[in-house]
């Protein structure tokens, strides 16, 4: 049997993972106890999720766990020992703001969690592989002391400038501010790498940029592209938090970040780390969303302007691909951001509109 054990399964990215991993025969087992409900209300919640999995997903095995219990966690691994053939961990308090407001809470899923699966990974199926989906965010705010050069609707580095292709792996992630929420990212993202030379394992950090689609619960704190289109269709006043709404993103297809784990597992690597996003020809300035979002959508967004930004956060982050692309060139992205964003829209707009009708 081949197991492929994935965490945080009912989410954007995990869900992407277990569809698709099913879909090459691989039995899907599944850790989600819903947390995004607790972080983020209800409209957050991946119970919708969840259901499609089992109802999609032939044998599917889900279990509501949270991934600090380890007794429970233990019985898992104890179960199917090495048919498990991967694990892709998830699982994260996601935000910035919400961190700040429980950092122990953030604390023991971020760093804590991870640590409980790679423990189990090493007891029971040491040869698998082990993707964690870290953060750009453990590069804290070094990005910020780049020489940005404010242009009318970005702000932007020179092109003769080293990381104008994007920020490759060789950016330091010490001595910066990263927010409480980069900082038990950056712990659990240190544990990975240190499994991967201690123990000889083949674990991999996927240190995302914005990951976005359509199955996305877009929050205010956490969801940039969908709540940014849910709010152009709805209504709803968003909020641009400081840089004069010029600050930059690049953005990635759950899809598409799915199909890079899998050209990992087929020929994984040890204690490797990864930027990995939609690149220079995927990223966007808020400003320049809002006007895809409207052009989408047809309507006219309401925003309003706050000069305090979010501690810790980017003015400008792209993702350099080379390290990735370079051992495994057989990788495309499918998606661009025009398409990601028609896909968010045209799956999600009717549902939106509804809600505010009602």
């Amino acid at each position: 049997m081949n197991i492929v054990l994935i965490t945080g399964s009912a989410g954007l990215i995990g869900s992407e993972a277990a569809l698709y991993f099913a879909g090459k025969r691989h039995k899907i087992v599944g850790i989600d106890n819903d947390m995004r409900r607790y972080f983020f209300g209800k409209e957050a919640s991946t119970a919708g999720n969840r259901q499609r999995l089992k109802k999609e997903i032939q044998g599917y095995e889900h279990h509501a766990l949270d991934i600090r219990d380890l007794k429970k966690l233990t019985g898992i691994f104890s179960k199917y020992n090495q048919d498990i053939k991967m694990v892709i961990h998830t699982a994260a308090q996601p935000s910035h703001d919400w961190a700040a407001k429980e950092p122990l809470t953030d604390f023991t899923i971020n760093a804590n969690g991870t640590l409980n699966f790679l423990e189990l990974t090493r007891r029971h199926c040491p040869k698998a592989v082990f993707i964690f989906l870290s953060t750009n965010k453990v590069y804290g705010d070094l990005p910020n002391q780049l020489p940005l050069i404010e242009k009318e609707t970005r702000w932007e580095l020179p092109e003769s400038h080293p990381y104008f292709a994007g920020i490759d792996e060789t950016m330091s992630i010490d001595q910066s501010k990263h927010s409480l929420f980069g900082a038990s990212k950056a712990a659990a993202d240190l544990l990975v790498q240190e499994y991967g030379r201690y123990f000889e394992m083949k674990t991999a950090c996927f240190r995302g940029g914005c990951l976005t689609g359509p199955r996305h619960a877009g929050t205010q704190l956490h969801g940039f592209l969908a709540y940014l289109m849910k709010c152009c269709v709805s209504g709803e006043k968003y909020t641009v938090f400081g840089y004069k709404g010029k600050q930059v993103r690049d953005n990635i297809h759950s899809y598409d970040l799915i199909t890079a784990c899998d050209e990992f597992f087929k020929n994984p690597r040890g204690a490797e780390v990864y930027n990995i996003g939609g690149g220079r020809q995927n990223s966007c300035s808020v400003l320049e969303a809002i006007d895809a979002c409207e052009k989408i959508s047809g309507k006219k967004m309401k925003y309003k302007y706050s000069d305090i930004n979010r501690s810790g956060d980017h003015v400008w982050y792209i993702s350099s691909l080379k390290k990735f692309q370079g051992h495994y060139p057989q990788w495309r992205q499918e998606y661009n951001l025009d398409s990601t964003l028609k896909q968010i829209y045209e799956m999600n707009v009717s549902r939106w509109e509804a809600q505010r009708k009602a």
